[in-house]
């Protein structure tokens, strides 16, 4: 374990997996997870690469700390960590998934310098820079004006209540969270993850990433980022990937476009090997981005 506390007193617990002296890759979880989330990526990867995660804020063994949760503090959680784990001149490629994604982009805004000295890629999984109350995909909302709509979706995702346990949550957390042909161990591991999230933490985080709005920071991603999405994912939908990417393209670090067919919000755990190879071919990449027509 790194040890890591933030300048308001919040302890991050920070793990490191594989060779020290090996090509870095840091992962970043989303909303109401926590390390183990990345599990199909530790163990794939850290026999040949240094893997770096750690719980966000409020989420597994990290405490809350003083900070009201917004997109700020996310973004300098990151630096924190990455000033205390990355002590080798090897740049790393980071990854974010859902709140890890808006995490990598804040912390590009706020901390420039850092993109330059410690990342060579970014990989933004099933993320969105704003607008996520707005264009939540898991009621019918779709008649509703659209400040009614932001409104329902802040509550939606607000709300600071324990999630009951039973066949009816885990039912209602597959059609959120996963495709309808997500494997039932899949499922099971999602659900058992996000049910460990306190209720103060989970809703804190989740109000503060229906208010947030990132749009600028794209501008700040000095480094090739590919743009992951699922094509079934209703808590972040593809048009949320599809304006990063659009975004990306026209500063030139889009590197690539993926969207993952029949796959939902949970890509790292749905299309375990295509969202590792990802990983890999950043972790290996030598080319200059490409343009967005020309992403596959």
């Amino acid at each position: 374990m790194i040890p890591v506390v933030t300048d308001d007193g919040a302890t991050l617990h920070v793990r490191a997996y594989g060779p020290a002296d090996a090509e870095p890759i840091v992962l970043c979880h989303g909303w109401s997870c926590r390390i183990e989330i990345w599990n199909p990526q530790i163990n794939a990867l850290a026999g040949r690469y240094r893997v770096i995660a750690y719980d966000q804020r409020g989420h597994g063994r990290s405490t809350l700390g003083k900070r009201t949760p917004s997109a700020d503090v996310l973004g300098d959680d990151l630096a924190t960590v990455l000033d205390a784990s990355l002590r080798s001149r090897k740049k790393a490629v980071l990854v974010g998934h859902s709140m890890g994604g808006i995490t990598l982009m804040a912390w590009a805004s706020r901390h420039p310098d850092q993109v330059r000295r410690f990342a060579s890629s970014l990989l933004l999984a099933n993320t969105a820079s704003g607008q996520l109350a707005q264009e939540l995909n898991i009621l019918s909302l779709g008649s509703l004006v659209p400040r009614i709509q932001s409104t329902v979706g802040k509550y939606v995702v607000g709300a600071p209540v324990a999630i009951p346990r039973g066949i009816v949550t885990r039912r209602a957390f597959h059609y959120v969270g996963l495709a309808p042909q997500a494997d039932k161990e899949a499922v099971d591991f999602c659900h058992r993850i996000v049910l460990s999230c306190k209720a103060r933490a989970r809703g804190q985080w989740g109000w503060a990433l229906a208010t947030l709005d990132l749009t600028e920071a794209v501008e700040a991603m000095a480094v090739p980022t590919v743009v992951l999405t699922g094509e079934q994912d209703r808590l972040t939908p593809s048009v949320h990937s599809l304006r990063l990417a659009e975004a990306l393209d026209r500063t030139g670090m889009l590197d690539k476009l993926v969207v993952l067919p029949g796959v939902g919000h949970m890509g790292n755990i749905e299309a375990v090997d295509a969202f590792n190879d990802e990983i890999v071919r950043l972790r290996s990449r030598r080319r200059r981005p490409r343009r967005l027509g020309a992403a596959g």
